[in-house]
């Protein structure tokens, strides 16, 4: 096997692997809504977050499956977008006292965690694109 299918087997499976965070992360967003109480305040809470926190998943699905570049760069802002918005959620729900402490933290490092992958993403994706475009 040469260098480069070596270097393209492990990005994917990187890939794979950052999809599969997506999904767990997408579904512990669920478990916490499910959680929130069911008062006007909680159940508002629980629609922000389950629209931010569970699309940033199929987004980098969509990323995934880009059709160039600029296109795979796009998206993955679109996640970023997403996750940055979500860990406003989290931050609200866990300094309003409506869940317990010990059910925020985990959650909200995974998201600062999953920002930091994407924006890594990110940043080289751009860099890509950069040089293809200097070559064309």
């Amino acid at each position: 096997m040469n260098g480069e299918a070596g270097d393209f087997s492990n990005a994917q499976e990187r890939a794979n692997q950052l999809e599969e965070r997506l999904i767990d992360f997408a579904v512990r967003i669920i478990k916490l809504s499910e959680r929130l109480p069911s008062s006007p305040t909680g159940k508002h809470l629980a629609a922000q977050i389950m629209r931010s926190g569970t699309s940033p998943a199929p987004n980098y699905g969509e990323a995934r499956g880009a059709e160039s570049y600029s296109d795979f760069v796009h998206k993955l802002g679109v996640v970023l977008k997403e996750l940055n918005e979500t860990f406003i959620w989290l931050r609200i729900i866990h300094k309003s006292g409506l869940l317990k402490p010990e059910l925020m933290d985990g959650i909200i490092q995974e998201n600062a965690e999953l920002c930091k992958l994407i924006t890594a993403s990110s940043t080289t994706a751009k860099s890509k694109l950069k040089s293809v475009k200097k070559r064309s």
